[in-house]
């Protein structure tokens, strides 16, 4: 990360699916969108605590208004570099997304986003939780209707540079 490089979205709750043939299960994490790139964070250092307050946070403030470039205090640019380092964690420079578009589902929201990474490509999709279930295994259950557009529109705008 630059030391100007500053986080301009960061949402969290976010179930992440592969979208191939074989795809099975999710991921859940982190979307942080900066000036430079975009990352998905599964492995964090942030408190579990925090993590809980910010989901309620989040879920309430989608509830009020749609809007996807919001951040959350308690996570800053120092807190993003250090969960980098962790190679679980994805981090993607805008030149690396090949597309990127979203769809209204009756569900929810959905993100889509297909890349280009360790010379593979990959196809992702990406919708905000806002109920879980635990067992047998952690799996999202109801899902946020937001605007992605924005989102989607600040990644393109950059995608060139």
């Amino acid at each position: 990360m630059d030391f100007d490089e500053k986080i301009r979205a960061h949402l969290v709750s976010v179930w992440r699916e592969s979208t191939g043939f074989f795809s099975i299960g999710g991921r859940e994490g982190m979307l942080v969108l900066t000036d430079r790139r975009l990352a998905f964070i599964q492995k964090t250092k942030a408190k579990p605590a925090w993590w809980q307050a910010i989901r309620r946070r989040q879920a309430i403030g989608f509830m009020k208004s749609r809007y996807t470039m919001i951040t959350h205090d308690g996570y800053d640019e120092s807190n993003l570099l250090e969960d980098l380092e962790n190679p679980k964690n994805v981090s993607l420079a805008f030149s690396d997304i090949l597309e990127i578009y979203h769809e209204e589902k009756e569900w929810g929201s959905v993100l889509y986003m297909k890349y280009a990474r360790d010379g593979k490509v990959e196809k992702h999709q990406y919708s905000i939780a806002q109920d879980w279930v635990k067992y047998p295994a952690k799996d999202a259950l109801k899902f946020m209707k937001v605007d992605w557009m924005p989102f989607v529109e600040f990644v393109q705008e950059r995608r060139g540079r």
